[in-house]
This record gives structure tokens, sequence and C-alpha cells, in this order.
């Protein structure tokens, strides 16, 4: 697959969640996770997708293998400071919503003027 033919396939899949069509979304994030396991961005849709459907347990399946690709990315720290919180983790939350603070932090150190003008 080329990287082309996945970004389309992740942004169908996000389109069918956004039109309540779950079950076609998680097969097309199933199926660029299988295609490309090294995708930050298919492990991300799913680890989200799979959070608004309330699927806890795959939600953090795919949000562990976001964050082993991206450690520091300020969305999957988020993203799993979320799903920790709705499983009742407030530790494990409180430790992914600080690293997505530190990560923001350094975003605004490395472009201060973005960050002054909230961009």
């Amino acid at each position: 697959m080329t990287s082309d033919e996945l970004r389309n396939l992740i942004e169908d899949a996000t389109a069918d969640f956004a039109l309540g069509e779950n079950d076609p979304a998680l097969e097309k994030l199933a199926r660029a996770t299988a295609a490309a396991p090294d995708s930050f961005e298919a492990w991300h849709a799913l680890a989200e997708v799979n959070f608004s459907l309330r699927r806890l347990d795959a939600a953090l399946a795919a949000g562990e293998k976001a964050h082993a690709l991206q450690p520091a990315d300020l969305f999957i720290n988020t993203t799993l400071s979320r799903i920790w919180m709705e499983r009742g983790d407030k530790a494990k939350a409180e430790h992914f919503g600080a690293q997505a603070k530190i990560q923001s932090w350094k975003d605004q150190l490395k472009n201060p003027a973005a960050a002054k003008d909230g961009f």
C-alpha cells in the first residue's frame, strides 16, 4: 500500500466514523494497521474511534501501539490520558496528561511566535 493509499484509507475511515458508519470505519482502520503496522496515524485514528465507541480495551491497545511509534507526540499522550481516566486509573491518566503538557511546552519553545498568536 502506498503512502497516498494509506492516507486515503485513514481519511475514508474517519469520514465513515463521522457519518456514524462505525463498522466500515473500524474495518478500514484494521486494514490500514495491518498493511502499515508502523503507521502512527492509523493506530492513533483506531484508538480515537474505539475510545469514542467506548471500546476502552481496543482503544488502549491501539493507543499503546501509536505511542510506541511516537512517544513524544502531544496528541497520543492526550488520547492515552483520556483512555486511562475513563478506565479509572487516575495515576496513569495524570502521567500521560503531564507528558502531553511537556510536549506542548516544548512545541511552544520551538515556535514562540506561533504559541503567542495561538497557532
